[in-house]
């Protein structure tokens, strides 16, 4: 089937796309890697991509700039949708529904799960005392921070706790809700998937 072949094409042309942003990204903690011939090639194809993320203050704080992982997020969702379309037997109403709920999951359940890996480095730094001043548990508090404290204010109604208790709150409540979300996304889908139309 045409349909199922070009969805093919335009997954492995995505996952491609996805690879070099992810060796740009890279580069650019190596600086002299882009002064290269390919890095000088890699940069000229995905920058304009990489650039349209970058121009919106949402995804940058002052000491992190998170469009990178939201742009590789986008074209994953991407890839997941077209892997998605080049196995379909009968494309229908349900199907497309099933297909835009999954993929706006993708995209919630990478994020919380960046989230769950920066809490659990921040706990581990917290527990074994890692230089607690330095710049690198300033930048991971200023990410995660923001969901602690709303997380924390939901489940302690404001009472004071200590950062470890705020830190292990937070981590578990994401887990579970991620494992909840992902486990209703599933089950959406099969109804989705179902309807006749």
């Amino acid at each position: 089937m045409i349909l199922t072949a070009l969805a093919r094409i335009v997954s492995a042309v995505v996952s491609i796309y996805m690879l070099l942003c992810i060796v740009r990204i890279f580069f650019s903690w190596v600086p002299s890697l882009i002064n290269t011939k390919w890095g000088r090639l890699i940069a000229r194809l995905t920058d304009p991509y990489l650039e349209l993320f970058r121009s919106i203050a949402l995804f940058r704080t002052p000491n992190v700039d998170f469009s990178p992982i939201v742009a590789l997020a986008v074209l994953s969702v991407i890839n997941n949708l077209f892997v998605t379309l080049s196995y379909a037997v009968r494309i229908t109403l349900g199907f497309i529904l099933s297909l835009l709920l999954d993929a706006g999951w993708s995209a919630v359940s990478f994020l919380l799960g960046f989230f769950l890996v920066i809490v659990f480095i921040r706990t581990i730094g917290f527990i074994g005392r890692l230089a607690t001043l330095h710049p690198l548990w300033q930048i991971l508090d200023g990410i995660i921070n923001p969901l602690l404290f709303r997380v924390n204010r939901l489940i302690y109604r404001g009472r004071a706790v200590n950062y470890l208790q705020g830190l292990i709150t937070g981590f578990v409540v994401v887990l579970v809700a991620r494992g909840l979300g992902g486990w209703l996304v599933r089950l959406l889908t099969s109804l989705l998937m179902s309807l006749p139309f």
